[in-house]
């Protein structure tokens, strides 16, 4: 390791710099989510039942599908989050790396992209 102290063994090194901004993040998003999925549980628990006509019509009302679009993308970037930092901690060749945060930007994006599409599709009245 060498005989320096142990500023000398690491400078050089630096600091991320983001993982401050990255932490936050996580957090932000994990406090949305809980008061999403407790405004979730809530709304369905009120609604008299759960057939497909009810839902759909509860949904169709501007304030739940706009809290639903918000839980569908806040719930997507929380997972990708924390899927980056995993990737960033156990795969260590940059190649390799850089394909995975790729394709879980991908996936993270399509997945989103495809719960608001859901979530404007029953809002604009489509049926089964």
């Amino acid at each position: 390791m060498g005989n320096g102290t142990s500023i000398g063994r690491v400078r050089g090194l630096g600091s991320a710099k983001s993982g401050t901004h990255h932490w936050l993040l996580q957090r932000f998003t994990a406090i949305g989510n809980l008061l999403l999925v407790l405004w979730l549980a809530v709304s369905i628990q009120l609604l008299p039942d759960l057939s497909y006509p009810t839902v759909s019509e509860w949904l169709a009302t501007p304030v739940p599908a706009v809290a639903m679009a918000l839980l569908v993308v806040s719930t997507f970037w929380h997972a990708r989050l924390g899927m980056q930092v995993m990737i960033e901690d156990y795969v260590h060749e940059h190649a390799n790396k850089f394909a995975c945060i790729a394709a879980l930007n991908l996936a993270a994006f399509a997945g989103a992209a495809f719960g608001v599409f859901c979530v404007i599709r029953l809002a604009l009245g489509a049926t089964a």
